[in-house]
């Protein structure tokens, strides 16, 4: 952890906005797809509508920054991050920044949470358009792509023959583990929306034919059973912890006995400091949702054994939203 030793470091903190709402605005505008093709801020403010100066100003920043690349006069995104920075890509991580300039106004309701209301009203919703889910859910498979396969090492699903991966999004997670294991079949249980996408994905794997997918909602089905193997991955901080033992009761009818569930998700200290990702992320979970944040190892224990489960094992450690734990089911 970094600590700030002088008032230059604090200072510092306090202007560390500054690049994020830069980059975030950059992708509100769509300007890195925009420039995949050099062209002047005197072009790009005629063609949309927008004003000279300021875009030349906003345009000039992200150079700086690196994002863009200017000369002549003229401004381009980099080439080598314009995979990542234009919607169309199928690489792009466009619609996690939008995401998060979406999450800049929660945060910005911080201190009102803190000294007035103690939480935030409504169900936490963060996506009001079903094709900002969408694009949203295609980013996240872009970067948890990455990590899937050492996620299933770290698992080790040896004999699991059936996997409930719940809340799987469009199956990043599922086929990782099937790809891993050829005799593996999986449930993937998602909402109905959110299902139709792993339909897509699961079939360009070429693994629909191991896939059954239950479209549901966690809150308020229950899950389908007759598994060996539960996936809980990034869920557990969006609830309370009493919504996580409905949960972890509802995913204990769905495992036969001796089955396995592990969550994945940030794992915290029991000072609750570090790592220092998962203290961040509480605070993105209290100003965004009504009842989610980050877990101790002792606190997710806690609500697997209220649940039914024995057996509880911290089997990865992380700094980022990594960590697994692991309980089983009685025989």
């Amino acid at each position: 952890m970094n600590t700030p030793s002088n008032p230059r470091e604090i200072l510092a903190l306090s202007r560390n906005f500054m690049e994020c709402r830069l980059l975030l605005t950059g992708a509100e505008m769509d300007i890195f797809t925009r420039l995949a093709e050099p062209a002047s801020s005197v072009d790009l403010a005629e063609k949309h509508g927008w004003h000279e100066r300021p875009l030349t100003v906003l345009l000039d920043a992200l150079t700086a920054m690196g994002l863009l690349i200017k000369k002549d006069g003229l401004y381009r995104t980099d080439p080598g991050l314009l995979p990542f920075l234009r919607s169309d890509s199928p690489r792009t991580v466009l619609p996690m920044i939008r995401h998060a300039a979406t999450i800049w106004q929660y945060w910005s309701n911080l201190t009102r949470i803190v000294t007035e209301t103690g939480g935030v009203e409504g169900d936490g919703t963060l996506f009001e358009e079903p094709e900002e889910k969408k694009a949203f859910i295609g980013a996240m498979h872009v970067v948890g792509s990455q990590h899937a396969p050492k996620i299933v090492q770290a698992v080790n699903p040896g004999s699991a023959l059936r996997l409930i991966d719940v809340g799987g999004g469009s199956g990043t997670y599922t086929i990782a583990f099937l790809e891993s294991s050829p005799e593996m079949s999986a449930t993937l249980f998602d909402l109905p929306d959110i299902v139709s996408m792993g339909r897509a994905r699961i079939t360009d794997a070429g693994l629909m034919d191991r896939v059954t997918l239950v479209a549901g909602n966690f809150y308020t089905d229950d899950l389908p059973g007759g598994h060996d193997l539960a996936l809980v991955s990034a869920i557990i901080h969006m609830n309370s912890p009493e919504q996580n033992v409905d949960l972890y009761k509802k995913i204990f009818d769905a495992l036969v006995p001796g089955g396995r569930i592990v969550i994945r998700d940030h794992v915290m200290k029991p000072d609750r400091a570090i790592p220092k990702a998962g203290a961040l992320f509480a605070v993105n979970m209290l100003v965004g949702t009504p009842g989610g944040g980050t877990y101790t190892y002792d606190e997710i224990k806690t609500g697997l054994t209220a649940a039914g489960f024995e057996n509880v094992n911290l089997i990865r450690e992380s700094e980022i939203m990594m960590g697994l734990v692991e309980a089983y089911r009685p025989r």
